[in-house]
């Protein structure tokens, strides 16, 4: 791993404090099981009250759908189970009869839009709303991502095979063993460790986006599957210990850069884990491409981790990610990020508090990654 390009990351990194109103934010970059960088800088809140550490936890939203989507696969193997086993097997009244846990993880089943409204704290309320759902499209007729309903089509599986939910089982079986401050459910002594949250703003490259046309209009599919189940929508909810202790495992993880970026290195098998060779390469290995009927763009995901989408003639159409097209991640709405590269053993994560609009990694975290693999 290069110091220059180490040297590069920490540049763009600084440079968002200056020029792009980062407020708090913190990177990690770890290679081969060393973390080479942990940095974190800036202000928990605007008003400058407590300073930010490399320890300052913060929400980071839909980065939460890899450690869950892990979690299930290791209850998953400790059960006799595994990614190819029916998903009726575990839950019977689950809607898609022929439907497979990799279905599930890959955003194949068509799940996304819930039609019978559920709060999205009220776990049974969800769990019945997705078993009264007429999937949106058939398995097999693409995929389009699950932004809300991915909680509860993760959650319930665990339930139902360790009696606990999926956030107590990350944390005895994954995050404590490893070591990692990451949380999905954060306990109330931790609560003074959290960041507050922004909202990004709009700018014209968002406006002229087709994703958040959809997203903005009533009505959509896009829209309505960041809609369903109901409750927190908006930022400042997210800022309240509710949203923190649910253990919402499709965005309501909280923790830190280096836990994260920690996390990504069990999951390329660069440390000892409790994560098994059939688990990571099922995180790791592809199952579905294509153009995603929820985001409207190109999307490539494994078993609940993203990759780079890829042209017809096999090369990166963006590289969120990093060049080797093994690589995996996932972001989380407003700017945090997480990856794995098997190729060359690195990972890195970046959490912060001052929100992009967009659903994909903004400026301030693509920069960073460039920098990363600039001389690879």
């Amino acid at each position: 791993m290069s110091p220059s390009a180490l040297g590069k990351v920490l540049e763009v990194f600084e440079r968002n404090f200056r020029e792009r109103g980062e407020i708090g934010a913190s990177v990690s970059i770890w290679w081969d099981g060393t973390e080479l960088v942990s940095e974190g800088h800036g202000w928990c809140e605007k008003d400058k009250t407590r300073p930010w550490t490399t320890r300052t936890l913060v929400p980071v939203y839909s980065a939460t759908k890899v450690p869950s989507a892990a979690t299930l696969l290791l209850a998953l193997e400790n059960h006799g189970f595994g990614p190819d086993t029916p998903v009726r097997e575990i839950w019977p009244a689950f809607p898609v009869g022929e439907a497979r846990f990799s279905h599930l993880l890959s955003h194949q089943c068509g799940l996304a839009v819930l039609d019978q409204k559920a709060d999205v704290f009220e776990h049974a309320e969800v769990v019945a709303a997705i078993e009264a759902q007429v999937p949106a499209w058939r398995l097999g007729e693409g995929h389009g991502y699950h932004p809300r309903t991915f909680g509860a089509l993760t959650d319930e599986p665990v339930r139902r095979l360790t009696g606990m939910t999926l956030g107590s089982y990350w944390r005895e079986k994954i995050a404590e063993p490893l070591g990692l401050d990451f949380w999905i459910g954060l306990p109330e002594s931790e609560w003074p460790r959290v960041a507050r949250l922004y909202p990004g703003k709009a700018d014209k490259s968002d406006l002229a986006d087709g994703f958040y046309k959809q997203l903005t209009t009533s009505g959509t599919f896009t829209r309505m599957a960041f809609s369903s189940p109901k409750g927190l929508h908006a930022v400042h909810e997210m800022n309240e210990p509710r949203a923190w202790s649910a253990g919402l495992p499709a965005m309501g993880g909280v923790g830190t850069a280096s836990a994260l970026a920690k996390f990504y290195q069990a999951m390329i098998g660069r440390i000892d884990s409790p994560l098994s060779e059939n688990v990571r390469r099922a995180l790791t290995a592809h199952q579905v491409s294509g153009d995603d009927r929820v985001l409207l763009r190109p999307t490539s995901f494994t078993c609940g981790v993203q990759q780079d989408p890829l042209d017809e003639s096999g090369r990166k159409i963006r590289q969120l990610y990093g060049p080797s097209l093994s690589a995996i991640g996932h972001p989380g709405a407003g700017g945090s990020h997480g990856l794995g590269d098997p190729e060359t053993g690195i990972s890195f994560a970046y959490v912060m508090n001052q929100m992009d609009l967009s659903v994909m990694p903004g400026l301030k975290c693509v920069e960073m990654v460039e920098a990363l693999f600039s001389e690879i």
